[in-house]
C-alpha cells in the first residue's frame, strides 16, 4: 500500500515538475531569448570550444577530452544536487528544455577552462596550478556572473566555488594522467 502511494506522490510531483519546466520554457521564449544576454550566453558556449579547438595541444587531445567529459559529467551531478537543495540558482536560462542547467558552464566554460589549465605548462606543480585555475573560476568567474544576473549564489560562499573547482580540476588532472598512461 505505501508504495503505491509513493507512486502516486511521484507522479504528482512530476506533473508539478512538468509546470514548473512550462514556466521555464515561457520565461525564456518570452523574456530571455535574443537579449544580450542571451546572446554573450551562447557565445559563452560555442566561442571557448572553436579557441580550444585552435589552441588545443594535438598530442594530448584525446587525454584533455577525457579531462573534460569526466567535468561534464562532474559539474552537472554537483548542480543538479546543488539545485535540488536550493544552494543556488541559475536565474538566466538559455534554452527552455533544460531550465536547470546552465549550458555554458556545464558545457563549455567549465570543461574548456579546466582543459586549457591541464596543457598549459605540464610541468607545473598541479597542486598550485589547481589553486590558480580554482580561484580565477570562483573569485573571478562565478562573481562575474552573478554580477550580470546568471548566477545567484543565495547564501553559498564563494571559497566553497573555489573547493568545487579545485576538485574538478583534480578529477579532470587525474582522469587526464591515467588516460596518458594508457596511450
Amino acid at each position: 500500500m505505501a508504495f503505491k502511494e509513493g507512486l502516486k506522490q511521484a507522479e504528482k510531483a512530476y506533473n508539478q515538475f512538468a509546470e514548473v519546466d512550462s514556466l521555464f520554457a515561457k520565461t525564456v521564449t518570452e523574456y530571455f531569448i535574443f537579449t544580450w544576454q542571451w546572446w554573450f550566453g551562447l557565445a559563452l558556449f560555442i566561442v571557448p570550444w572553436i579557441i580550444w579547438f585552435i589552441f588545443r595541444d594535438r598530442d594530448r587531445t584525446a587525454q584533455l577530452l577525457l579531462g573534460g567529459l569526466l567535468t561534464i559529467i562532474l559539474a552537472l551531478t554537483i548542480d543538479l544536487s546543488a539545485l535540488s537543495l536550493d544552494l543556488w540558482s541559475y536565474p538566466m536560462i538559455m534554452v527552455p528544455v533544460s531550465p536547470f542547467v546552465f549550458l555554458p558552464y556545464h558545457f563549455s566554460l567549465a570543461p574548456v577552462g579546466i582543459m586549457f589549465a591541464l596543457q598549459i605548462k605540464p610541468k607545473m606543480n598541479s597542486l598550485l596550478k589547481g589553486i590558480i585555475f580554482s580561484a580565477i573560476a570562483a573569485f573571478g568567474g562565478m562573481n562575474f556572473f552573478h554580477a550580470i544576473g546568471f548566477y545567484n549564489p543565495k547564501n553559498w560562499s564563494t571559497l566553497y566555488d573555489f573547493i568545487i573547482f579545485l576538485f574538478l580540476y583534480y578529477a579532470a588532472y587525474l582522469i587526464a594522467k591515467i588516460g596518458e598512461r594508457q596511450h
